[in-house]
């Protein structure tokens, strides 16, 4: 039996044009803010978000007033979310080790580890609140090193988010701005006449805000392609539809567009998923989003082996792939292309999402197959070094380079060379000829 589709979400043409639509919105609302500055995303934030303060940026009394809105329990309940993402982010630095070694006598090379100067955060909030995105990219910068990290954040219903003010307050953010949208991410990488641009910019958000990254990179760095979320529920008979309806429709609810894909060889599993689908979405509060992504983008498919399954989910390269099988180490093994992996029953995407420690900021649209997602690394450059420390090393180096250069025609490169040749070695070298080799 080859693979069949007992639900398909709507073709790659369809999404495509989507996609081409909202490149052009974004790459005029680029040219215009660079163009018009503060005025321009006064203007965009009025339109969207019906928000036009003083300032985008808080004072500190601003935010402290806010925080003071946040009940105790919440308060702690961030808190404790943070030690758990500060305390992954700690670990993973601590693999990160710089370099000083001696390839040849005389010859030192190395590398140098240097957090990125300065960063841009951005927090969704506009539809949900997303405080643990502040988590995750203003925590894990800080454990980095990073000196200045500049976090914006969308109004919620017409006012800052007190919880997502504190999360980043908390986090350890030196400037929090209340701007969303494209207009968020575009004044942070070109900047404004009252906002500095910062060296990157990281986070997550909808179809506008991840390809306003997409089109600022270069300009700036980026994290990676994160856009509206995805998920994948690899699963057989050793659990039920329930579940996997719950675990497709809790990420759907995300947005209007967020696919939400079920792998399985089990019919049986799938027939049940598909009716339990049915029968959450009556009592989801979150129905009227949730129902629309899953009608679009959710699809269930069936295959004949986990094989047929692997191949299928590495094709895919979800953003979040949920594993409950008889084989979970094995998918750990064999699976190349994803965003992050949660394995069992036990586990899910939304203790990732909230909780847990590793990083919710994750490859999108397929990205899983080049990048892996947001962690401490991301803000970390790894720089070289050398050092030639004798007159000895300087000569055998310099006369392989002369030659070197002078096979690819690049006699300024030879010269370089050529010029260390003869104050170090005494080399007699005709300009711009290459160095012959020395006879032993």
């Amino acid at each position: 039996m080859a693979i069949q589709y007992l639900k398909k979400g709507i073709d790659e043409q369809e999404r495509s044009t989507e996609d081409n639509k909202v490149k052009n919105i974004v790459e005029e609302t680029l040219k215009k803010i660079e163009q018009r500055g503060d005025l321009c995303i006064r203007e965009l934030s009025e339109k969207f978000d019906n928000y036009s303060p003083k300032s985008f940026k808080l004072s500190n009394s601003e935010i402290q007033n806010l925080i003071s809105q946040v009940s105790e329990d919440d308060i702690e309940d961030i808190k404790f979310a943070q030690k758990q993402i500060r305390q992954f982010a700690e670990a993973q630095l601590s693999t990160l080790k710089e370099l000083e070694v001696e390839t040849l006598s005389g010859v030192i090379l190395g590398h140098k580890n240097i957090p990125v100067q300065s960063v841009g955060c951005y927090v969704p909030a506009g539809k949900f609140p997303m405080v643990a995105s502040a988590h995750m990219s203003v925590v894990t910068a800080s454990v980095a090193g990073v000196p200045r990290i500049a976090a914006t954040t969308s109004p919620f219903q017409g006012k800052p988010n007190p919880a997502v003010i504190a999360a980043m307050y908390l986090g350890g953010a030196h400037e929090i701005y209340v701007l969303g949208g494209m207009q968020g991410i575009g004044a942070m990488a070109i900047g404004t006449e009252t906002i500095k641009p910062v060296d990157m910019l990281v986070g997550p958000g909808n179809a506008y805000v991840a390809e306003a990254k997409r089109q600022l990179f270069g300009k700036v760095g980026i994290d990676l392609f994160a856009g509206p979320t995805e998920t994948m529920v690899i699963a057989d008979d050793t659990v039920d539809g329930e579940l996997c309806a719950t675990d497709l429709l809790g990420q759907a609810e995300h947005g209007y567009n967020s696919p939400a894909v079920l792998i399985t060889n089990s019919k049986n599993l799938a027939v049940s998923t598909l009716s339990e689908i049915e029968r959450i979405l009556e009592i989801l509060p979150t129905k009227e989003t949730a129902r629309i992504s899953w009608r679009d983008y959710g699809e269930v498919i069936l295959c004949d082996s986990y094989e047929e399954m692997l191949d299928k989910a590495n094709e895919i390269a979800s953003e979040h792939v949920q594993v409950m099988t008889k084989k979970d180490d094995w998918f750990l093994e064999h699976m190349k292309s994803y965003g992050a992996l949660f394995l069992g029953p036990r586990t899910n995407v939304a203790n990732g999402d909230k909780v847990i420690g590793t990083n919710h900021t994750l490859p999108t649209k397929k990205a899983g197959r080049y990048t892996g997602g947001l962690w401490v690394g991301k803000f970390i450059k790894t720089h070289t070094y050398q050092k030639v420390l004798t007159d000895e090393a300087a000569t055998l180096i310099g006369e392989y380079g002369s030659r070197l250069s002078h096979l690819e025609g690049f006699l300024g490169h030879a010269e370089q060379c050529n010029i260390r040749l003869r104050r170090y070695g005494g080399r007699n070298i005709e300009y711009a000829k290459a160095a012959k080799k020395m006879k032993n």
